[in-house]
């Protein structure tokens, strides 16, 4: 196998991150749906707590892909 055939398999197994922050961010969503609609008085006060987990769970994705890039123009 080639250097460019490996860093291409490098690539793709960084960018699944990518996809774990999508799962991770309907996580976070969906938990909060799923509490607001048991205890709709007490949503006003945790939608803070949502957009920390949103915005943590979009840094590693984004960060995922930024390694992703990295490895495929970057590392030669």
């Amino acid at each position: 196998m080639t250097d460019h055939g490996l860093m291409y398999i490098g690539a793709g197994l960084a960018a699944i991150g990518v996809g774990a922050a999508a799962l991770g961010v309907g996580n976070v969503f969906g938990s909060f749906l799923e509490g607001a609609l048991r205890n709709p008085s007490a949503a006003d006060g945790q939608q803070g707590r949502l957009f920390i987990g949103f915005a943590a769970a979009e840094l590693l994705g984004l960060i995922a892909f930024v390694v992703a890039i990295l490895i495929l123009f970057v590392v030669k």
